[in-house]
């Protein structure tokens, strides 16, 4: 069952309470999972139940997105905000530094967990932030492309398009591999959420001069991208690996962007594997 916890979070302007809905299933150690931008915690579906068998797995609709409201006045979607926010989350929750996932956005937002050390270990599925300049404005293009077809599109049109593999194809082949896998109730929910995505627009605006340069020595990381990846091009995961050398970096034969979807056995081992170090 959704479940919705409200804390407060310091503002320029002070205090300011907000709500984050998140899935919960599971026992066993923590596993936070943080989904992308114009997403919503439902990109974990395919691999909830074989985390949940071990984890105790906390997948979050991050603040705009989802169900979850946006950001109160004052609060910036920048890096550093939204790590606290998130860290802040986990305080209400009684949660002492779980281990984090998560995949682009939430792969940059798993690895400044780990970076301020809220995170016991981090496992990033193609994580922005190791961008070079021609490729960051290609993915913030494709994504603004994604989100007007999505705003353009009359819901009987999207319903439509997602009973057919070519049609979820034309929906989502951005971001997945193998969009004829993803089911029709789905695609039409996921497309539903980044056409209502409160924070897209201050999250993309924050992300244009983020480029994560640090490393994270003191935390274990994985690395994993996709081989099919058309969104954030799979070379990135080498750059990711020169900047945290310690990471371990993992390949995802046949998966795209949002690999948890392409390959769930694969994904679900990879997550397990890295909250295992």
């Amino acid at each position: 069952m959704v479940a919705t916890i409200s804390f407060s979070v310091a503002s320029p302007q002070g205090s300011r309470k907000l709500s984050v809905s998140y899935e919960r299933a599971g026992a066993g150690e923590p596993l936070l999972l943080l989904h992308g931008i114009g997403h919503h915690w439902q990109a974990w579906e395919p691999v909830m139940g074989v985390l949940a068998a071990e984890r105790d797995v906390i997948a979050v609709d991050l603040p705009g997105f989802g169900i979850s409201p946006p950001l109160a006045g004052g609060i910036s979607y920048d890096l550093p905000t939204i790590g606290a926010v998130l860290g802040s989350f986990c305080t209400a929750l009684g949660i002492e530094q779980p281990h984090v996932a998560g995949n682009s956005l939430g792969g940059l937002l798993a690895l400044e967990l780990g970076r301020g050390k809220i995170a016991r270990s981090v496992t990033a599925l193609s994580p922005a932030g190791f961008w070079n300049e021609t490729e960051r404005r290609y993915a913030f293009s494709t994504l603004k492309a994604m989100r007007s077809a999505a705003r353009a599109l009359p819901l009987p049109m999207i319903e439509g398009l997602s009973r057919t593999a070519a049609g979820r194809t034309a929906l989502t082949g951005t971001i997945y591999a193998r969009p004829g896998r993803r089911s029709p109730d789905a695609v039409v929910a996921e497309t539903l959420a980044l056409r209502e995505a409160t924070g897209f627009q201050q999250t993309l605006a924050a992300g244009g001069g983020v480029r994560f340069t640090d490393d994270v020595p003191d935390v274990p990381v994985t690395i994993a991208w996709g081989t099919r990846d058309r969104l954030l091009l799979r070379r990135q995961g080498v750059r990711a690996k020169g900047v945290i050398p310690g990471a371990r970096l993992v390949r995802l034969p046949g998966c795209g962007h949002v690999p948890m979807n392409d390959d769930p056995a694969l994904v679900a081992r990879v997550l397990l594997d890295g909250s295992s170090r």
